[in-house]
């Protein structure tokens, strides 16, 4: 069973410009995959303090990124993500959302690179099973606009049933996992060009 999604597109450039920060990205990833999380926990997950991530998240709050949580004792305060997941605008006709929508994703693509270095870092700390199933895979594709299109599409298909944030069903030996797709033409290598 899976839960319902909540997919928010950004359009509002001080949101945006909130979210380019890569701690708050890491922090409000952390709270979709995880859930429900105190300050303290997001800290020891994305390895900063717990001063600076309640910061990070009272930020976020401000732009209806994330909640206040129930807490069972009354004394924590833990935080939830209200998406599942996010969209950005890069075509739009508003420069200030264009703006923040690309810096936005570009300290994306950066926290993506800096989590996929620490795993490799600590990759030997794994147990087997883990370490036999990670991968990087680069391909030179030829294919057109729409043919990428539809093969981006493919894979979203087949990776929106494994989502952390929606996944109620996942097994009990089940942990977060990073997946990340990145596709776009190599101009330098003969590809379309402006």
């Amino acid at each position: 069973m899976t839960t319902y999604e909540n997919r928010r597109t950004l359009t509002d450039p001080a949101a945006l410009e909130a979210l380019a920060h890569p701690v708050r990205l890491d922090v409000l990833s952390f709270l979709m995959s995880h859930g429900a999380a105190t300050a303290s926990e997001c800290a020891r997950a994305v390895d900063d303090s717990p001063s600076n991530c309640s910061y990070h998240l009272r930020v976020l709050a401000k732009h209806g990124l994330v909640e206040a949580a129930a807490s069972d004792d009354g004394r924590e305060r833990p935080w939830r993500a209200t998406v599942t997941g996010l969209s950005l605008d890069l075509d739009s006709d508003d420069p200030s959302v264009v703006a923040g929508a690309t810096a936005t994703l570009e300290a994306s693509v950066q926290l993506d690179f800096q989590l996929a270095r620490e795993h490799i870092r600590r990759r030997h700390q794994l147990e087997g099973a883990w370490r036999d199933v990670d991968a990087h895979a680069q391909y030179g594709l030829r294919v057109t606009p729409s043919e990428l299109r539809a093969l981006v599409e493919r894979i979203d298909a087949l990776v929106r049933p494994y989502i952390a944030a929606t996944r109620d069903d996942a097994p009990e030996d089940a942990a977060v996992a990073n997946l990340s797709v990145l596709a776009f033409p190599r101009p330098t290598f003969g590809g379309p060009s402006r």
